[in-house]
């Protein structure tokens, strides 16, 4: 399996991922924020399908679209009372758009498929450089704004009372999300990346009582949801988006049925 350069770039790429997105799930989770991750998933294949009719990597559409649309959507949905309207609103309004960029470059059902679902096969090395590059600027970022974006996620309301820079944190947390969303979708595709980015993360509060103690967690249960996927993609030549969703729902499940047991005992 490994003799092949496709997969050792799938791995490479599949590990970073997990990596970032067990690290945003908690804070996704924590902030509620499953809805607009799926959103920005959508606009994320809207970009790609632009970046194909431009020219460009998909991956570079998919950054301009994303980055940008999520500092709109922060501002649209700074108010809870409105958050769904305006997500649901920039979510059809993207995917139309992406269906018309891709009509306009003349590409088949299959890239859409791919840009859609993810390919393995379409890995570069230099798609798994960029993918390092950005995960590392995620990284970065989050470590400076680790204690207060933590405070805000777990305690909004005693943020703002602190005074804490709560919009602004909002907003950069949106931009990561967006990045996150952009370097994950080379693997699962933009329709399914909210699965890496929610399921785990979901699945870790179950087990850990820290946010240290979830994101190690969930940055092990995106690993073997990624690894096994890829492993199973490999052997059956069913689509790697599928087993990875298929792992990391059953792990959630557990989770689950885990809890409910403890809470009937």
């Amino acid at each position: 399996m490994f003799s092949y350069e496709f997969m050792r770039n799938a791995f490479a790429a599949g590990t970073i991922i997990a990596i970032i997105c067990g690290i945003m799930g908690v804070f996704v989770i924590a902030r509620n924020m499953s809805f607009l991750t799926h959103t920005l998933s959508e606009i994320g294949f809207s970009g790609a399908a632009f970046g194909v009719f431009a020219g460009w990597a998909p991956l570079n559409g998919m950054l301009l679209f994303t980055v940008v649309s999520s500092v709109i959507v922060g501002q649209l949905s700074a108010r809870s009372e409105r958050r769904e309207a305006a997500t649901s609103a920039i979510s059809a309004l993207f995917i139309g758009l992406g269906i018309l960029f891709l009509s306009l470059a003349n590409k088949n059902a299959s890239y859409a498929t791919s840009i859609l679902f993810g390919s393995v096969i379409g890995i570069s090395a230099g798609d798994v450089q960029q993918m390092l590059w950005l995960s590392l600027l995620v990284l970065l970022v989050i470590f400076v704004i680790y204690r207060f974006l933590k405070f805000d996620s777990f305690d909004h309301t005693g943020a703002r009372v602190k005074g804490l820079w709560t919009n602004a944190l909002s907003i950069t947390f949106l931009v990561l999300l967006a990045l996150s969303v952009s370097v994950a979708a080379q693997i699962v595709g933009s329709l399914l990346i909210f699965i890496l980015l929610t399921l785990p993360a979901a699945t870790a509060k179950y087990f850990a009582h820290t946010v240290g103690g979830m994101m190690v967690l969930a940055i092990a249960l995106a690993l073997v949801g990624v690894w096994a996927g890829l492993t199973l993609s490999y052997v059956t030549n069913y689509p790697v988006s599928f087993f990875i969703a298929a792992i990391e729902a059953i792990f959630y499940f557990i989770a689950l049925g885990w809890q409910k047991l403890q809470t009937a005992e």
